[in-house]
């Protein structure tokens, strides 16, 4: 009878410190649902990316507006007949 008492203190510490530290515990649950939360994060993230660069590539395959658009900034072409003017700040 005098054993019960410090053996179920025993138990109990033994429990408690693999609800606490142990590998499957509270703190490993946190840690891993930050991780998720942060992951979320990056995949909100990337499918805006993707929407923005899906909507570029049907813009690019449906009109030419985009195209032109891109050769006139990114290639520096111009129609015929244009005049070309540059800018250049001091």
């Amino acid at each position: 009878m005098k054993l019960v008492p410090p053996l179920l203190i025993v138990l109990l510490i033994g429990l408690s410190y693999k609800l606490w530290v142990d590998e499957n515990g509270i703190a490993e649950t946190w840690h891993l649902k930050q991780a998720v939360k942060e992951q979320q994060s990056d995949n909100r993230r990337l499918k805006a990316r993707n929407e923005t660069m899906d909507a570029e590539v049907k813009d690019l395959k449906e009109g030419l507006e985009a195209i032109e658009e891109r050769a006139r900034n990114e290639l520096g072409m111009i129609q015929k007949g244009e005049t070309f003017y540059q800018i250049v700040a001091e």
